[in-house]
């Protein structure tokens, strides 16, 4: 636990030092309101990477997440279009979206089929399956399907004592499954379940059940994601959310959690996707595209992995043995 708070640390000092870098390239970085308003570009990162925490902390992974946020977002648009009103448009959406969620969860659980396949498999379902719908609502273009009530476009283009709406939501988020994870019985037994399965199973904890419903907090996430996309385009589109997987995963595993399972904090993954994110909008200020951002980014899910990761006690062996070897030269 004192290594994941210095991680966070960590993080957090990176994150400093990335603002006054981009800061210094192009001053108007620094800008107070672009820097609130640039995080509204990447909030539903977070919204998305703070669920999944509990998958990849039982052991799992979810590649489906993009795909589930185009579904939620078509759906959306769907019954909105066919008269249904949005608010009662978007819960039916989220519960499409957890419902995807728990699709992937039971497959996991219940046929011990590797998540990074089942979710894979479910990628292209989803995907397909918003496609469809897409195609049958007509809006199968780059407008998708648009019209939607000023209310709802104020969801994540509105503000809040001049603070922006997602903004808000994002700490609600954090503050919901903060508590969940690291306050609960619940949030025990999924660390439980990722540091030994076996044992989880042996002192009566319902793992497959702990495993489901981690996949259903993802599909919240990812629904919760396409419904603020949905909101800032002010269009509902099939493939919204198609790119985010690789930024979302990152954030997680950048945010210190194992991909082993067993380790992970919820606010070291919200520092991440606030870091992945501003360094997102800072590249792109500096004038790289989006596929040399991927490469950026792709880059620090590596450097992540290996320094959550590195056996340091092997690292002190060789770094003894090169000091003996040097003694004994002399």
């Amino acid at each position: 636990m004192r290594l994941l708070i210095k991680w966070e640390f960590t993080l957090f000092m990176f994150l400093l030092i990335a603002i006054l870098l981009f800061g210094q390239i192009s001053p108007n970085f620094l800008d107070m309101k672009n820097l609130l308003y640039s995080m509204t570009d990447f909030v539903y990162i977070a919204l998305a990477a703070i669920p999944m925490t509990f998958v990849v902390i039982t052991g799992g992974i979810d590649v489906s997440i993009g795909s589930i946020m185009g579904l939620t977002s078509i759906s959306i648009g769907m019954l909105w279009m066919h008269g249904v009103n949005i608010w009662l448009a978007l819960p039916i959406a989220l519960m499409i979206a957890s419902l995807a969620g728990l699709i992937n969860g039971a497959l996991i659980a219940l046929t011990n089929v590797q998540p990074l396949v089942v979710t894979l498999g479910g990628m292209f379902l989803f995907s397909g399956i918003a496609l469809v719908i897409s195609g049958g609502s007509s809006a199968s273009g780059y407008e998708g399907i648009s019209g939607f009530p000023d209310s709802f476009v104020e969801i994540a283009n509105g503000q809040l004592l001049g603070i922006p709406n997602p903004l808000w939501i994002l700490i609600g988020c954090i503050a919901f499954f903060g508590v969940l994870l690291h306050l609960t019985r619940y949030g025990r037994n999924v660390f439980l379940v990722g540091i030994n399965i076996k044992a989880a199973r042996y002192t009566g904890i319902n793992y497959k059940w702990i495993i489901m419903s981690t996949y259903i907090l993802s599909g919240i996430g990812g629904g919760l994601s396409g419904v603020i996309l949905t909101s800032y385009f002010s269009s509902a589109r099939s493939d919204l959310g198609a790119e985010a997987v690789l930024p979302v995963i990152t954030a997680v595993v950048l945010g210190g959690t194992s991909i082993f399972g067993g380790k992970g904090s919820v606010i070291g993954t919200a520092i991440a996707s606030i870091l992945i994110g501003m360094t997102q909008y800072g590249l792109q200020m500096v004038g790289m595209s989006s596929q040399q951002t991927s490469v950026v980014i792709g880059s620090i899910l590596i450097i992540a992995v290996l320094l959550r990761n590195i056996k340091w006690s092997n690292f002190n062996y060789f770094t003894n043995l090169y000091v003996k070897k040097g003694n004994s030269n002399h």
